[in-house]
């Protein structure tokens, strides 16, 4: 696995089997990229850094990008739902767009699970998911709605 950072703060993971990277377009906005077969070859990198920018920014709003995933492992998967339930009180929202039916119905696992069901929305529209985004990393930190 390597692991990169860029000047604006953007982190890369990447592996045999997946890419993953974390952008922070402004405070309170994150941008998780997923593509190829997460099978878990990171462990908790991915998961620290989150909690390190929640922990700096406080509330989030969660981009999860996976329309370029073709699968995810059940123990990636149930990984990511028990981190989720446990910063759920971080989370202003969470939205993940998904590229298959399996990877939504993996989605709805970890909604459910996590009990995420009012704050996370799960896209099948590119452009909707994309747009969503642009606009949420536009608005000005102070003129965030609560």
């Amino acid at each position: 696995m390597e692991i990169r950072k860029d000047d604006s703060g953007k982190v890369s993971y990447d592996g045999v089997h997946c890419r993953l990277t974390i952008e922070r377009p402004r405070g309170g906005i994150l941008i998780v990229r997923i593509s190829g077969r997460d099978v878990g070859e990171f462990g908790a990198a991915p998961m620290r850094e989150l909690a390190r920018v929640i922990a700096a920014d406080g509330m989030i709003e969660l981009f999860i990008d996976a329309r370029d995933v073709q699968g995810a492992s059940l123990d990636v998967s149930n990984d990511w739902a028990q981190w989720l339930a446990k910063h759920r009180a971080r989370l202003r929202r969470i939205h993940m767009l998904t590229g298959s039916r399996f990877i939504r119905i993996t989605a709805d696992f970890v909604r459910r699970f996590a009990g995420l069901n009012e704050i996370m929305r799960i896209y099948t529209d590119p452009s909707a998911f994309d747009e969503s985004a642009a606009h949420a990393a536009s608005i000005p930190r102070d003129r965030d709605p609560e």
